[in-house]
């Protein structure tokens, strides 16, 4: 069976990743696909237990007792 040119093209083709990697938000080390943004599932997991902890706090509207009795 003959493979047709358009056929040959596609395999010799360069393939381009989606995303390109990026520095690890943790430690700086290039991102990995199966843990992006992250490097490894560890400093996926580092990022995760701090969000869990509390250390990041997303900024909002000031809270008083006035918008409570609204």
């Amino acid at each position: 069976m003959a493979t047709s040119v358009k056929d040959q093209s596609r395999s010799t083709a360069k393939v381009y990743p989606l995303r390109s990697p990026r520095p690890c938000p943790e430690c700086g080390k290039p991102s990995t696909r199966e843990a992006y943004p992250f490097c490894s599932d560890r400093c996926r997991a580092i990022d995760l237990n701090r969000w869990l902890k509390g250390s990041y706090i997303l900024p909002g509207k000031p809270f008083n007792n006035a918008d409570e009795e609204e």
